[in-house]
């Protein structure tokens, strides 16, 4: 069975984070979120994989490479400019045209059947296939109204408040057959959601719904991540610890996964679901808090608090700090009596000096400083880089 996976968004809503990672590169667990999906649709059966990329595509080929680690071969098609979900798609035509083939967004997480919704559609007559989540609030994705034989009458992207004629929101995920090529224009810019889907219904061409059940979200804001980044503690089988680990009378409680040589001081106490990559040192009396992922090569010095926070790779945390609900991206340097609220997003490369307290919801752009004792209440920009965070 055959995937395309779609990675040619900026992840504007996910800056700072995406000035240093595509969003399907955005560490889930330590690892590219991505690798997650690929190696969900290897264990589901799809072992022929296209990925259509744009916005930093090299750094995802980079860490994949030809996807034999992963039990499937990956092939690459570039944008060279903006196509949309389905011109990016009409664009790696060449690799899926022979056979009904799966769609699926660079930033999705989820543990969905994949293999039960391929065979849904290959015993159903439709174009497409979509799969679809009933959820509480639909505003920000594709709601469709399908009857009870599983055809879809009416799809509607985005609705506001008055257009919610169903909370049937699309996954994003479509099982496609070859013959929608034939309704993609070339060297367009073509949406499923805006364009395809609207003009087959016009034609009174056949697209069905499946209801799927499981976990799932597109790790598109920062709250969606934290999401995605819970679900797969929840999923942490018990307590892995590869090579090296040393501790002194730490109260350690799993599930836990540690890296190689990753060291904990006296007095700590790590409750679990905690991710800890290899290389780090955490020091005496420290708090590390269920629903906490540590990158590699950070350290967390004396009497710090990480309680339900993320830190990529090579951050510091100095002595007495607290990180609540915070993501905190590589190498950045929190001081001394720093307070980092719930909800804060900061870049990498970000120093922030002793004494200072970062208000929820604040993001600060990569390589900013933030003086000593200061209070910061608003997000902080660095105008080296672009400044826009609303979009995709």
């Amino acid at each position: 069975m055959k995937a395309c996976i779609m990675c040619g968004g900026a992840g504007t809503r996910l800056r700072p984070l995406t000035f240093k990672h595509p969003k399907p590169s955005i560490p889930i667990l330590n690892k590219p979120s991505v690798r997650h999906l690929i190696e969900h649709l290897s264990r589901e059966g799809f072992n022929e994989i296209v990925m259509t990329l744009g916005y930093m595509g090299e750094r995802i080929e980079e860490q994949l490479g030809d996807g034999h680690m992963f039990g499937v071969h990956i092939d690459y098609v570039y944008e060279k400019e903006k196509l949309g979900t389905a011109g990016g798609v009409k664009n790696a035509e060449e690799y899926l045209k022979n056979e009904p083939f799966i769609v699926l967004g660079g930033d999705h997480v989820l543990n969905l059947d994949l293999r039960e919704m391929y065979r849904f559609h290959e015993v159903n007559d439709a174009l497409i296939t979509i799969g679809l989540l009933s959820i509480d609030d639909p505003r920000e994705f594709g709601i469709a109204d399908m009857d009870i034989n599983n055809r879809i009458h009416r799809f509607l992207e985005k609705p506001k408040s008055g257009q919610i004629f169903s909370n049937l929101a699309s996954t994003g995920i479509y099982i496609c057959d070859p013959e929608i090529f034939d309704w993609i224009p070339e060297n367009k810019k073509y949406d499923f959601a805006k364009d395809l889907f609207p003009a087959l219904l016009a034609a009174d061409k056949r697209i069905n719904g499946m209801l799927v059940r499981g976990k799932w979200t597109d790790v598109g804001s920062s709250a969606a991540y934290r999401q995605a980044q819970r679900w797969m503690l929840d999923a942490l089988p018990g307590t892995t610890i590869e090579g090296n680990f040393t501790t002194r009378n730490a109260r350690i409680r799993g599930p836990l996964s540690i890296g190689n040589n990753v060291s904990i001081g006296s007095n700590s106490s790590l409750v679990g679901p905690i991710v800890i990559g290899e290389n780090t040192v955490i020091g005496d009396s420290v708090l590390i808090g269920p629903y906490s992922v540590i990158g590699a090569n950070c350290t967390i010095d004396n009497n710090a608090k990480i309680l339900s926070s993320y830190l990529f790779d090579g951050v510091s945390i100095g002595k007495n700090s607290n990180i609540s609900g915070a993501v905190v991206a590589d190498e950045t340097a929190v001081g001394e009596e720093c307070n980092l609220e719930n909800g804060t997003v900061i870049g990498h490369e970000v120093l922030i000096k002793n004494n200072s307290t970062i208000h929820s919801g604040v993001k600060i752009w990569p390589e900013v400083v933030i003086e000593k004792g200061s209070n910061i209440k608003d997000t902080v920009v660095n105008p080296a880089y672009d400044t826009a965070y609303e979009g995709s």
